[in-house]
């Protein structure tokens, strides 16, 4: 793989000309994103997202003002200087399923769609506000990595193709894309797809070797690695942060991002067993999440 795709930090400030703020921004932090499992790729990662400071709080204002204002280079910046809270969420997501490569990658869908969305005026600081979309975006990876079956190659293949497509099609129109949507894109019907999607729940392994090694898995290496006193600091000051926020939202609000963002030590709530154990539907559980995110 080329070093580009993996070198976030150059990669999320480059300019495309002839394309909007937005379109460049995405396409420029999600190709950086792929990530191809390696110890290298990783450390990589690492090394670039450790490359650019934390915000103060009157910082983060001025570069949502200037977002505001159609400033490419400060979408590019308040970005970077954000990738490493999505390392920080995407370690604490390790051991449902998925390697720390593509944790990371789809918790920088999570961060761009933050960025996006991020008001300035409400007072919170952004990793608080982030935390909860790259969660949102990692949770939502989880669970369509989470297979519970063996599939036929040729429909594996077709899974893998429907999940990237999706991904794509995510950073490209800063939503999830509708099933037509999709249908097009992988020249599907849409009825296929959503046999696909309710066949394709085969649980994966962590324990794929990485790097020219057979001796070494990822989560072996991931495992080894331990936040530093400073990075705990953070996550604390963050999960307070989180908290704070929290306590500021209706009732119902608060009750549904609890439940499906896991928070305070519990595993994520699905869609649907959210509005059980609260006693509305599952659209509403939609509504109020998106609501309470804004």
């Amino acid at each position: 793989m080329k070093s580009t795709r993996n070198d976030v930090g150059r990669n999320a400030t480059k300019k495309q000309n002839g394309r909007t703020a937005t379109k460049t921004t995405k396409k420029a932090a999600h190709e950086a994103a792929v990530l191809d499992g390696s110890a290298d790729s990783l450390d990589l990662f690492f090394a670039n997202a450790s490359r650019y400071p934390l915000l103060t709080a009157d910082e983060e204002v001025d570069l949502a003002q200037r977002i505001e204002r159609g400033d490419m280079e400060a979408k590019d910046k308040l970005v970077n200087s954000n990738l490493r809270l999505v390392i920080s969420v995407a370690r604490k997501s390790q051991g449902f399923g998925l390697p720390l490569s593509d944790l990371v990658q789809e918790g920088m869908l999570g961060l761009i769609r933050a960025v996006e969305k991020f008001d300035w005026r409400r007072g919170y600081k952004f990793s608080t506000y982030g935390t909860l979309w790259i969660r949102q975006a990692i949770q939502r990876g989880l669970a369509n990595s989470g297979r519970t079956v063996r599939l036929p190659v040729h429909i594996g293949t077709r899974a893998r193709k429907i999940a990237r497509t999706e991904r794509e099609l995510a950073a490209k129109f800063g939503r999830d894309p509708t099933v037509e949507e999709l249908a097009e894109a992988v020249e599907l019907p849409a009825v296929e797809i959503e046999l696909i999607r309710s066949a394709d729940q085969t649980p994966a392994s962590l324990d794929k070797p990485v790097g020219d090694s057979e001796e070494t898995s990822l989560g072996d290496l991931v495992a080894s690695e331990r936040p530093s006193p400073e990075a705990e600091a953070l996550d604390t000051a963050r999960d307070q942060g989180v908290e704070e926020a929290l306590v500021k939202l209706p009732d119902d609000e608060e009750k549904v991002v609890r439940l499906r963002f896991g928070l305070g030590g519990e595993r994520p709530v699905a869609l649907s067993e959210t509005g059980r154990r609260l006693g509305i539907s599952g659209e509403q559980v939609r509504q109020l999440e998106r609501r309470a995110l804004e």
